[in-house]
């Protein structure tokens, strides 16, 4: 019995490090509004404080990695959220290196503004 039940924890284990690998490939949730003259990137990140999260932007990827400090707790800990999220967003624009982007962190959403020109190509 004794090995079955082995078999079965290690099972359970390896289903709950390929769910939570699966969220954290799909996770946080993304909105992107295109407006005018900028896009508004909005991103969920739940849990996360300002200061554990990392932007970076190159042409037109947007490059979020968040990082959570360990917690000190004693007993076990489930959790069902990621504590690392390293996504890369791809934009339906490109960026130039020069524009200012700027970005806000509040109650757990993190809203970017990237602006951007259109620049129409004439036909000859």
């Amino acid at each position: 019995m004794g090995l079955v039940k082995n078999m079965a924890k290690e099972i359970t284990k390896e289903i709950g490090n390929k769910s939570r690998e699966f969220y954290e490939f799909v996770l946080p949730p993304v909105d992107m509004i295109l407006e005018n003259d900028s896009l508004t990137v909005i991103i969920d990140l739940p849990g996360f404080e300002k200061k554990d999260i990392k932007l970076a932007i190159h042409k037109n990827v947007l490059s979020i990695s968040a990082q959570k400090p360990e917690s000190k707790v004693e007993g076990a800990i489930y959790r069902q959220r990621p504590n690392t999220i390293d996504k890369k967003i791809l934009l339906p624009i490109h960026t130039k290196e020069e524009a200012v982007i700027s970005a806000k962190f509040a109650q757990g959403v993190l809203t970017v503004k990237i602006p951007y020109s259109k620049k129409e190509i004439p036909i000859e």
